[in-house]
């Protein structure tokens, strides 16, 4: 998330009430997470695992637990608990908006759009020419669709990312503040879910077709001309790249790349990046064709040990 101006490191610093490690000038330009930084963004660290990531990573402000020597060209803010100075940012440059009406005033809906009875449109929404949105859906606050879209009924966009750590007195929720973009020429099914980004987007690309209740997650990035069928559940920060098939009740954990133009059979779990342009089946997902060869082999078993006892 990009702030509306860039701050100084002092005044970062005084929002969370942390002591920090370079020129009190040092410019602040946002805040993201460890997989979309860029200069100028914070980055939070808690876990000495992942200190190094953090300190080489694109981000030049770096919210950390421990003073550490400061990498050159950078800063640091020095905080006790990372995860809720972090929150603290998000919520400052960020604040939760109460609604006040089903439609926000801050809207800006094309006027050749149709907008159904009963659909709630958030705050600061962003809504195309030629779009048309079924009865019941609800937009998010910051939401952004192009287009010549079509949302179906009871479709959510820009729910909270399922994102929480475990502490002594249950989980802590870390905060989301990002958007869902949705290009031009998508429909979206009835009764989907897609999450906003933690601090960036969640994207779904030019002329991706997504059947009826179906699930993705924060910062996932659905490329051009997918489908994806019902039932599909797809995790957080997935790069799903251009013309990908996903059939239906596909579930696909965080942090993987689908390569262009694969098709993923129906039923799989996919646990690992596929390469493009192949064909997957199975729990955890192969290749299909050594799947069914596999099938068949397990099914001449019997008859194998027929064989074996004679």
């Amino acid at each position: 998330m990009k702030f509306s101006r860039t701050h100084s490191l002092e005044e970062i610093a005084e929002i969370i009430g942390v002591p920090f490690v370079g020129d009190a000038d040092f410019p602040v330009e946002g805040l993201n997470e460890i997989h979309v930084v860029k200069p100028g963004d914070i980055v939070f660290v808690d876990h000495p695992k992942y200190y190094g990531k953090a300190l080489e990573s694109a981000a030049t402000i770096i919210l950390i637990n421990k003073e550490v020597e400061c990498p050159d060209g950078k800063a640091l803010l020095i905080s006790k608990d990372p995860f809720s100075d972090f929150n603290k940012l998000s919520r400052h440059f960020r604040p939760f908006e109460r609604a006040s009406s089903g439609i926000s005033a801050s809207a800006t809906i094309g006027k050749t759009t149709v907008v159904q009875p009963n659909v709630f449109i958030g705050n600061h929404v962003t809504i195309g020419e030629h779009c048309v949105i079924h009865p019941n859906v609800t937009i998010y606050d910051h939401c952004v669709i192009g287009n010549h879209v079509i949302i179906h009924a009871g479709t959510v966009l820009g729910s909270d990312a399922f994102y929480f750590q475990k502490r002594p007195r249950g989980f802590d929720k870390l905060e989301s503040v990002g958007r869902v973009v949705i290009e031009d020429h998508v429909e979206i099914g009835a009764a989907c879910t897609i999450d906003k980004g933690v601090t960036a987007d969640t994207t779904i690309g030019w002329g991706t077709k997504i059947d009826n209740q179906v699930q993705i997650a924060h910062d996932t990035l659905i490329g051009k001309k997918c489908l994806i069928a019902s039932q599909v559940g797809i995790a957080g920060c997935n790069i799903i790249e251009d013309e990908v098939t996903i059939w239906g009740q596909v579930g696909i954990k965080s942090g993987l790349t689908i390569g262009k133009g694969v098709e993923i059979y129906a039923q799989s779990g996919v646990g690992m990046d596929l390469a493009p342009g192949k064909a997957y089946f199975g729990t955890p997902a192969v290749e299909a064709r050594d799947k069914f060869r596999e099938m068949s082999l397990i099914r001449s078993l019997p008859k194998l040990l027929e064989k074996i006892k004679k």
